[in-house]
């Protein structure tokens, strides 16, 4: 069963940057595409970044150029820098594979305040 541990999320001011990471375990992570999710207040979680097993990348519109998700296949560890933050960008943060699988972890808080 896939287990995601979540971490670096955080208050910031609008501007600021946080760096996300997720370890993952109970698969071969190198053969997984991943991605990032959010689920702001009130809303649906929604898929914002995608690496695949082989390094290629995909983003949300509302976050391309200011977020980069990047992975290590030797720490099992999926990344998503954010840069530029914006209070829209408030919500809890997931990693899960892409698809996602029925496992998710606890994500982590990033609040942005104006």
């Amino acid at each position: 069963q896939v287990q995601l541990v979540e971490s670096g999320g955080g208050l910031v001011q609008a501007g600021g940057s946080l760096r996300l990471s997720c370890v993952f375990s109970g698969r071969v992570f190198r053969f997984n595409d991943m991605g990032w999710y959010r689920q702001p207040p009130g809303k649906q979680r929604q898929l914002v970044a995608r690496i695949t097993s082989g390094g290629g990348t995909d983003y949300a519109e509302s976050v391309k150029g200011r977020f980069t998700i990047s992975r290590d296949n030797a720490k099992n560890t999926v990344y998503l820098q954010m840069n530029s933050l914006k209070p829209e960008d408030t919500a809890v943060y997931y990693c899960n594979t892409s698809p996602s699988s029925s496992s998710w972890g606890q994500g982590t808080q990033v609040t942005v305040s104006s």
